[in-house]
């Protein structure tokens, strides 16, 4: 398992590096002028030339990358041309929330995605499945933004169970920061108070998101299920008088899961691109509405850092997918 591990990490190097090439590469070839734009309408040539060399923006492209790729080793993701201030610090602001957001969406899904589908898959065709069919359609069909708005009106604006939106109340004090995620560090700090604040504000968003994901992971379990079910070693189990519920929970859910694992794994990143809306919806101050604004004022620095945290983000989570695939089917260690 150390070896395949280690082979793993050691091609994630290339990938990384190749990543940081085309996102530099795709953010220096977009239509504008941010320099210009950081320097104003009223900027002389002689002001714009000044702040370019100030930027290193005067320099050739392989050199402004060599630089970059350099600085991204040393931990400098670079600075906006418009606020001035470093990209790496406005990530640690912006990244843990969006993290959150995601983790709980992606917990939510899987948590009632695989046991939903491995029912369905073990009562097919009978009623579970039908009821998992119907949900599942409705879930996959609904936008995400559509969903947040009737979850908004429904329990924020109609019951007033949950709060409309926003990551925490600005009247009060938020927890000691020591992960960026509000729930965690507010049960690190003993505050179960603010932990149930922070609960009820991330409750909306998570559901909103995960519907699309719990759909995919139940469809996928499903059909897993099923397959795995037909299998000969299944049968003969079932012909030397295991219990039905033994099968399912030791052999065919461990086997099932291993097509699922790559939907989870896909969806890592999937929700990290699509967060803008959701984050749009219910104020949620995460990197979506950063990389937006950053995106309108062509401030290509931002985006490009909001892009390579991406990509690292569902780099690290195939890699993730990969050590449990590894762990659920030893043959692929040997591959």
């Amino acid at each position: 398992m150390l070896r395949y591990t280690l082979r793993r990490i050691v091609l994630l190097i290339p990938v990384l590096v190749g990543l940081s090439l085309l996102v530099f590469t795709i953010s220096h070839l977009l239509p504008g002028d941010p320099v210009k734009l950081a320097a104003g309408p009223q900027a002389t040539q002689a002001d714009i030339d000044s702040l370019a060399r100030e930027l290193g923006m005067d320099k050739p492209l392989p050199v402004q990358y060599w630089n970059y790729a350099t600085g991204l080793v040393r931990g400098d993701w670079g600075q906006s041309v418009l606020t001035r201030r470093p990209v790496w610090d406005d990530l640690k602001v912006f990244l843990p929330a969006t993290l959150e957001l995601v983790f709980a969406a992606l917990a939510f899904a899987v948590i009632v995605g695989i046991p939903a589908g491995l029912l369905s898959g073990v009562y097919a065709n009978r009623w579970p499945d039908y009821l998992s069919r119907v949900v599942s359609l409705g879930a996959i069909s609904m936008p995400r933004f559509f969903l947040g708005l009737i979850l908004q009106l429904v329990f924020a604006m109609a019951l007033g169970w949950l709060p409309l939106g926003g990551r925490f109340p600005i009247i009060d004090e938020p927890p000691p920061a020591l992960t960026g995620f509000l729930t965690i560090d507010a049960l690190a700090a003993g505050q179960f108070g603010a932990f149930w604040v922070a609960l009820q504000h991330l409750a909306m968003p998570a559901i909103a998101m995960s519907l699309s994901p719990l759909a995919t992971i139940t469809r996928m379990m499903r059909a897993s299920t099923i397959e795995v079910l037909q299998q000969d070693y299944v049968l003969t189990e079932r012909a030397l008088g295991l219990s039905q519920k033994l099968i399912v929970f030791k052999y065919v859910l461990k086997n099932a899961m291993t097509s699922s694992l790559t939907v989870i794994g896909l969806y890592v990143g999937w929700l990290l691109g699509g967060t803008v809306l959701v984050e749009t919806v219910f104020d949620w101050p995460g990197i979506g509405l950063y990389a937006t604004k950053a995106i309108v004022s062509q401030d290509f620095m931002p985006v490009m850092g909001v892009t390579l945290a991406i990509g690292t983000i569902f780099i690290l989570s195939n890699l993730v997918v990969d050590l449990l695939y590894g762990l659920l089917n030893p043959k692929v260690r040997y591959e």
